[in-house]
């Protein structure tokens, strides 16, 4: 059972850092996993009032901030024309409206969860995460560091030209992914990320040819759960990149 013993609306992000400091403290996001945990918070700090729940698009790149709900990110226009689709494709099954539409960008990625699908298709484009302390690093980067204290402010997608795709295999349809997978294409290199396999999502990049999705399923590690075998996985794997590639347009 989740337990707090204080909640504290930060009024800047100076605050929210400060308190979050303290390891008996949290980050509140929009709670949705937290809420399924079983531990006591201190402080429970909530980021509602510091105007990071919008989505703003320039000419070269999309500003996503952390409290955006996944939901937000699913219906905007901008996000979705650029990637032909893509991130819509990998967050409109998971679970229901409603929790799309309390889950956050920001807790989402912050978690690296190993089944996020949210994880696996912006770490197939150009995108970055702002850190309140450590600035402003690749999210593939930071999707391999270590857990911290930090904060994550926004996530930037940059319009790099490329074509991307998403695919996943759910046993049901509002589960969680089996396996997901997103590729991008530049030119004659592609980049493939697994996600769910079940550990949080990995990447290969390399020359785009026919042999291009068997290379990604055996240089990858898998494992097993109840959802499904490594073996299986790894079988899974080289099918959901082709196809993810078909979709892309890219070469298979």
């Amino acid at each position: 059972m989740l337990q707090i013993k204080r909640y504290v609306r930060a009024t800047s992000l100076a605050e929210a850092y400060e308190l979050n400091r303290k390891k008996s403290n949290c980050i509140l996001g929009g709670g949705v996993w937290l809420r399924l945990s079983n531990r006591r918070i201190d402080t429970a700090i909530d980021l509602s009032d510091l105007g990071l729940d919008q989505i703003e698009e320039s000419e070269g790149e999309f500003s996503i901030g952390c409290m955006a709900t996944i939901r937000q990110i699913e219906r905007h226009e901008g996000l979705n024309a650029y990637t032909s689709g893509a991130v819509r494709d990998a967050v409109q099954d998971i679970v229901g409206v409603q929790l799309r539409n309390m889950a956050t960008v920001g807790g989402s990625l912050f978690g690296r969860f190993g089944f996020s699908d949210l994880l696996t298709v912006f770490c197939a484009l150009d995108s970055y995460v702002e850190l309140y302390q450590g600035g402003i690093i690749s999210l593939r980067e930071f999707a391999n560091k270590p857990y911290d204290r930090d904060i994550l402010v926004r996530l930037i997608v940059k319009k790099t030209p490329l074509a991307c795709a998403f695919a996943c295999v759910r046993n049901t349809r509002t589960d969680f992914s089996v396996l997901n997978c997103a590729v991008s294409v530049q030119g004659n290199r592609a980049l493939a990320v697994v996600g769910a396999r079940p550990m949080k999502a990995a990447c290969y990049e390399g020359e785009l040819d026919e042999s291009f999705p068997e290379r990604v399923a055996s240089s990858l590690s898998f494992g097993s759960n109840l959802r499904g075998s490594e073996a299986y996985r790894r079988k899974l794997c080289a099918v959901l990149v082709r196809r993810a590639l078909e979709k892309a347009g890219g070469k298979r």
